[in-house]
């Protein structure tokens, strides 16, 4: 849960930043004051702007659901590790950090112990 915490309230941070302010947060000092993270260079190969207002929505969107994920993992609901599954896997794409503590999170719901009710 920890891990969903850190990236899905990260991620919806972020987003709202960059909805309200025009940008996403990025280091003001060099070598890489301005410059989006790695998983930009991702979504330039796929063809999207890193910095549209489609990627920002989605950023806000993948964070809402990520997290009310997370909740309902933590509170036991019955399937509620197969939404984190899917958005942890989902997530892998926002490199560096995204896609190790994803993975992280990957292993630890597919823990038997983790999915079984209270």
């Amino acid at each position: 849960m920890t891990l969903v915490v850190i990236i899905g309230g990260w991620m919806l941070f972020d987003g709202l930043h960059a909805l309200l302010s025009g940008d996403f947060v990025t280091p003001t000092s060099a070598p890489h004051a301005g410059r989006l993270g790695p998983w930009a260079g991702l979504l330039s190969a796929a063809g999207l702007d890193p910095r549209s207002m489609p990627v920002k929505v989605a950023f806000v969107g993948y964070a809402s659901a990520y997290l009310a994920a997370g909740i309902a993992f933590a509170a036991r609901v019955q399937g509620a590790w197969w939404a984190v599954l899917i958005l942890a896997g989902l997530g892998l794409w926002y490199l560096p950090f995204g896609t190790v503590a994803n993975l992280a999170v990957v292993a630890l719901v597919l823990a038997p112990a983790l999915r079984t009710p209270a």
